[in-house]
């Protein structure tokens, strides 16, 4: 996959040039750049920490000032901590909440960002914690320890996500690797939106949270990313309270007929279990098998993956309109 090449790339770009600069990593003096990576190929791009410390970030809590370049942080947001491995922030981080799976060396602990633990949190001694929800007051109290929290909460669109990325890159000294990574993600999100095949007519989708029926609308983040597809969402107009999240009839989704469904793997669900369901066999998706399972993780969050996560809808998208 595309984007996971480049990942690859960049990741790998980063740790060549962190064991390039050797006592100068993580330098942050102000003004300071280390030398790019020397060049191995004509595309090898130039890598810098240029630290200018103190920042401030514009956070969901407000300015957040952060005098020195954070070296023991606090993830309680499995979107920021994709986010701080992927800017090459991941030495920096020492704990990270029990639902921040990704990536696989993350470390992960008990702790929690729906029900916080403050006690536990600053026994970690940490110089930044970042959070996605002001669940129990976390800023004031952690703020009330001289801890610095960044809230940075759930957002809409990939624009917000590139601005987040951007922040995350800024908040720890990596602030070069933030913007190359958000270029990256743009070019191939402007390369799978490309690729789509024209469309006389939108197809339409019904993204499942869970068996009980609950969805997401258009105004929701997942929404937005399939409404980049040219997707129409069936859920759209049972959202009468615009809360994002209605709860669907069997009655409005098969009278809808959607061309494709999209389940989570969350709850077991697959083409047979959805098929089986009594009166969805008429369904198009059904019986064009665009019965699709998700990766509930990468769907739920809105970082890095959410490129990988839409690549792998376009491809659904392609296979059923070259069927159709």
């Amino acid at each position: 996959m595309l984007f996971l090449k480049r990942m690859s790339a960049l990741v790998g770009l980063v740790l060549l040039a962190a064991s390039c600069t050797g006592s100068n990593a993580g330098d942050d003096r102000p003004g300071t750049t280390v030398p790019s990576t020397p060049a191995t190929t004509a595309e090898t791009t130039a890598v810098s920490i240029a630290v200018a410390f103190p920042v401030t970030i514009q956070a969901g809590n407000g300015p957040v000032v952060l005098e020195q370049r954070p070296s023991a942080i606090v993830s309680l947001s499995p979107t920021a901590t994709e986010m701080l491995f992927a800017v090459g922030a991941g030495d920096q981080v020492i704990a990270v909440d029990e639902y921040s799976t990704f990536p696989v060396n993350a470390p992960v602990t008990d702790l929690s960002g729906f029900t916080p633990n403050f006690e536990a949190i600053a026994a970690y001694e940490p110089d930044l914690v970042i959070i996605s929800n002001d669940i129990e007051d976390m800023v004031a109290t952690l703020g009330a320890l001289n801890i610095p929290v960044l809230l940075m909460p759930a957002v809409l669109t990939i624009d917000e996500v590139f601005t987040q990325i951007d922040q995350i890159g800024a908040a720890t000294g990596h602030r070069t690797e933030a913007a190359e990574l958000v270029e990256l993600l743009a070019v191939d999100l402007e390369s799978i939106v490309a690729g789509l095949p024209v469309m006389d007519e939108p197809l339409t989708y019904y993204h499942e949270l869970d068996p009980t029926f609950y969805s997401v609308t258009s105004s929701t983040f997942i929404g937005h990313v399939y409404s980049l597809l040219g997707l129409v969402n069936i859920a759209d107009p049972a959202d009468v309270d615009g809360f994002g999240y209605p709860q669907l009839s069997v009655e409005h989704i098969v009278s809808a007929d959607p061309d494709l469904i999209f389940v989570t793997d969350c709850c077991g669900e697959s083409l047979e279990s959805v098929a089986a369901r009594p009166g969805w066999e008429n369904i198009s998706a059904v019986q064009t098998g665009s019965v699709v399972v998700v990766d509930d993780d990468i769907a739920s969050r809105w970082g890095p993956r959410t490129i990988e996560f839409l690549a792998s809808v376009a491809a659904n998208v392609a296979e059923l309109r070259a069927g159709g």
